[in-house]
């Protein structure tokens, strides 16, 4: 792999001259520092250094988008100045990093995001030769394990979430399941703030869901997913992966950004169960434009450490993300990190989401291949749990076969009513 190189693309936003802050920024995250130092030689920086690759001018800002007290030391807001924003792709040598993900991410933003020559800086994608792809984790289960584990071909996974988030005791979340599976959902799975309470210790809330999912299974021959929220320290989630695994269960689940890329990786290779990645706190990384990182470039991140599943929000939800955003996060988990690999992850859809929002899904991102979640949407319904089931398995069959859900809903009477009773008009 000698010679191999990846690439980042970055937004930034600077008042100074960009070719010399794009240099600056390949620098400080490769063999360079503020000044040249001893050792630094040219052999050493032709080996090392980051490359700037090509700088794309975009518009031009009349104040800075962020604070930056290096700027307000040396008097820069004090006098006008325009705020220039540009797109950079920088390459940087596969050997300064190797199979490392932490020091592949620091690599790539790190302490970038705090560069006193920029009051805006964001990482928008990461991309990686196949060779270099291929010595960090891939998902076990993916999207064909997870359609095998559950059984369910030809049509989205109908899924849904525990409620209330918190606060139901061991004995009724496993009373909750029984009735979800017996509903006909294809999934189910924890709160991210659900996950060893007192009220509700996990060892005895995998006992208590897993006896009804196998009883379940044993009536019906269906298998429903459960993703236990197993977000802990490490030896924890391998102990309650373990549990998850000897009871039958197929699927854990974690909060990413709290766990970490290292806890990720090392579950990842403890445990044969997909893992559902839950993306709360994304917002904290995500929500300024000029700061942070794209959903492309964190997701990609992400599926280095061998997730599964990847959450990218919901269309028409309840969250601040608008709809292109989500239709890009879909659209990227559905494709692969890099050419001639199928290491595709299924997107999960959720928040907000019921009957009435399928068709803004289908039309956006045409494909079968997502997790389609619905908590009130279901468990809201008014006819009953099984009626929101039903609702969303209809609204799917409608659209898939070019059929408006106001037709549809003539003759199904639970998604009629679930479009009468949360007061959307989908047709």
């Amino acid at each position: 792999m000698a010679g191999e190189r990846f690439s980042a693309t970055y937004l930034i936003e600077t008042p100074l001259d960009v070719a010399q802050v794009a240099e600056v920024l390949a620098g400080e995250q490769s063999c360079g520092t503020f000044a040249r130092v001893e050792g630094e030689t040219e052999a050493l920086r032709e080996r090392a250094r980051a490359i700037v690759e090509s700088i794309e001018l975009l518009d031009v800002a009349p104040q800075p988008s962020l604070p930056n007290g290096w700027m307000q030391r040396r008097g820069m807001f004090a006098k006008p100045q325009t705020w220039q924003r540009a797109r950079l792709k920088v390459s940087f040598p596969v050997a300064n990093v190797g199979a490392n993900l932490p020091t592949l991410a620091a690599t790539v933003s790190g302490n970038l995001f705090d560069l006193g020559e920029v009051t805006g800086l964001r990482l928008e994608s990461v991309d990686l030769p196949a060779n270099y792809r291929r010595q960090f984790d891939f998902p076990t289960q993916g999207i064909a394990g997870t359609r095998k584990s559950t059984g369910v071909q030809g049509r989205p996974l109908i899924g849904t979430i525990i409620k209330p988030n918190v606060g139901l005791s061991a004995e009724e979340t496993g009373e909750l399941v029984g009735k979800l599976c017996a509903a006909g959902v294809d999934f189910v799975k924890d709160d991210e703030c659900s996950g060893n309470p007192d009220h509700a210790p996990l060892v005895q809330r995998v006992k208590a869901v897993m006896k009804r999912v196998r009883a379940h299974q044993d009536r019906t021959g269906k298998h429903v997913m459960v993703a236990f929220n197993i977000s802990d320290d490490l030896d924890a989630m391998r102990r309650h992966a373990d549990l998850v695994q000897a009871e039958g269960g197929s699927c854990v689940m974690a909060s990413l950004n709290w766990c970490g890329y290292s806890a990720i990786q090392s579950l990842r290779r403890h445990t044969p169960l997909a893992i559902h990645g839950h993306r709360n706190g994304f917002g904290a990384l995500s929500r300024h434009p000029l700061l942070g990182f794209s959903y492309p470039a964190w997701q990609t991140l992400w599926r280095l450490a061998g997730v599964d599943h990847m959450h990218v929000h919901g269309l028409q939800g309840k969250f601040a993300q608008d709809d292109d955003e989500v239709v890009e996060a879909a659209q990227v988990s559905l494709q692969p990190l890099a050419e001639g690999l199928d290491d595709r992850v299924l997107p999960a859809f959720s928040n907000g989401q019921w009957a009435g929002t399928v068709r803004a899904t289908w039309d956006s991102v045409r494909s079968n291949d997502l997790l389609f979640m619905s908590g009130g949407g279901i468990l809201a319904h008014p006819d009953g749990a099984a009626a929101g089931v039903s609702s969303l398995q209809q609204a799917w069959d409608a659209v898939q076969k070019g059929e408006t859900l106001t037709d549809r809903a003539a003759r199904s009477p639970e998604l009629r009513h679930a479009i009468d009773f949360f007061g959307k008009k989908a047709a």
